[in-house]
């Protein structure tokens, strides 16, 4: 998705020793698709390499209806596209055109520049439907932030899943729970998708230094303290926690080792050099990024 203006989340201090912080995401608009975003916020621009987290939808569409997000630029991030509900069709200047649906993982890796365009094709469109899921961006580590653009797909049957007494785990990159992921990401993370029946237990071992649980439906307890639906809980380094479903629940756990720094992020823009960003600003007005085949459309250069 491309950048909107958005407020920022709330953010509470939890009683829990094992939290940080717990950050509520505000919702807004994107054309009838209703977006909440948790990251980047006040109090914590980045979760391992994660720097922005967007929960699109739930959303019902009519008949003739969809999303039309028009071509828009990307630099020195790869977008992490996940669904539970729906199909977006994906296009890109590298020529890349595919539909992503639930369960499967597009990750496109924007590094010196890149283009692309999610729509709803013309076949979901027409009997309209369902979209529900979650975009992030991965912010690229130094060494990466100026590699070629790429483009990589894995299907829902790709991804490795665990089941096993009143859970589910399907893991979407790095090694959990015995599992590893076939996506390949520039740095280690831990990313997964988890679903879990009422009185349900799970562990959610200190992998990383940078941890967080987002929660999708559902209640959730973590050391006595309840959680609802939408909230994302970022927690402290070292401590092992054990995540209880109050109800039967989804989240999403991921995370990864602190960044070598931190990012400027302006628009669809992600760099540790202001003035990366202010080149690809310039590059952007002048039609310099490269195009999507066969799209004319695009969003112009935000003026702020």
């Amino acid at each position: 998705m491309s950048w909107q203006p958005a407020e920022k989340p709330e953010t509470d201090t939890p009683s829990c020793p094992a939290l940080e912080t717990v950050i509520i995401p505000r919702a807004h608009d994107i054309g009838g698709l209703e977006v909440r975003r948790a990251l980047p916020s006040a109090k914590r621009q980045m979760i391992g390499p994660f720097i922005f987290w967007d929960q699109m939808g739930p959303a019902e569409f009519i008949t003739g209806k969809g999303i039309d997000v028009r071509p828009h630029p990307h630099i020195g991030l790869a977008t992490v596209t996940y669904l539970f509900e729906g199909e977006i069709m994906h296009r890109d200047s590298l020529g890349t055109e595919i539909p992503i649906r639930p369960g499967a993982i597009n990750l496109m890796t924007a590094g010196s520049g890149i283009t692309h365009s999610e729509r709803t094709s013309a076949d979901v469109r027409a009997s309209g439907g369902p979209l529900f899921g979650i975009q992030s961006w991965l912010a690229l580590p130094k060494s990466h932030e100026e590699n070629a653009p790429a483009f990589v797909h894995h299907s829902r049957d790709e991804l490795p899943t665990l089941e096993d007494e009143g859970k589910k785990v399907r893991l979407i990159s790095g090694e959990l729970y015995g599992m590893k992921s076939p996506v390949k990401t520039a740095t280690d993370t831990i990313y997964a998708d988890v679903v879990l029946d009422a009185g349900t237990a799970l562990p959610f071992p200190a992998t990383y230094d940078e941890r967080a649980i987002y929660t999708l439906t559902g209640d959730i307890e973590i050391a006595g303290d309840t959680f609802g639906p939408g909230q994302l809980l970022v927690f402290r380094a070292g401590d092992e926690i054990t995540v209880k479903a109050k109800s039967a629940a989804r989240l999403l756990l991921f995370g990864g080792e602190p960044m070598d720094g931190p990012r400027h992020i302006w628009w669809n823009f992600v760099s540790s050099s202001r003035e990366r960003i202010e080149d690809a600003k310039q590059q952007w007005k002048s039609g310099a990024f490269p195009r999507v085949p066969g799209e004319t459309e695009f969003i112009p250069l935000p003026e702020r």
